[in-house]
C-alpha cells in the first residue's frame, strides 16, 4: 500500500477554500441535474482540485458531499460590432450530495413584509 491512504482526511487552509467556489450556476439545465441527480452545479477557480472542491462545500454549506466531477468550459468567441472578442474559460463542477443532504441558496436571503 502506498504512503497516502484513501480515507484520510487531508486538511486545508480555510482563506483556500473560501476561495474555491465562485458562485452557484443556476440555470434550467443545472436545476434539471439537480432534482434528479441529487447535484449541485457551482462555478470554481480554475485551479482547484476535486478534494478542494469537496471540502470547501462541506465547510460552507454543512453537507455530507458524495461525489465531485469537473468540467472545464471553454469561453465562446462573440463579436462587438466589427471587433472579435473573447469570453473568458472558466471551470464547472458537479457536486453530489448524499442523499437526504440538501443545500439551500436562499437560506441567507431576508424576506421585508410591509410597506416601507
Amino acid at each position: 500500500m502506498n504512503a497516502r491512504s484513501f480515507n484520510a482526511k487531508k486538511s486545508f487552509s480555510p482563506g483556500r477554500l473560501m476561495q474555491v467556489l465562485i458562485a452557484p450556476q443556476v440555470s434550467e439545465k443545472s436545476t434539471f441535474v439537480g432534482e434528479k441527480n441529487n447535484q449541485f452545479i457551482f462555478r470554481v477557480a480554475p485551479d482547484a482540485t476535486k478534494p478542494e472542491i469537496k471540502a470547501a462545500v462541506e465547510l460552507m454549506f454543512k453537507v455530507d458531499v458524495m461525489s465531485v466531477q469537473t468540467s472545464n468550459m471553454k469561453g465562446k468567441q462573440k463579436r462587438f460590432g466589427r471587433f472579435v472578442g473573447r469570453r473568458r474559460s472558466w471551470k464547472k463542477a458537479f457536486v453530489g450530495l448524499k442523499p437526504g443532504q440538501e443545500i439551500d441558496f436562499a437560506a441567507g436571503e431576508t424576506k421585508r413584509s410591509g410597506a416601507a
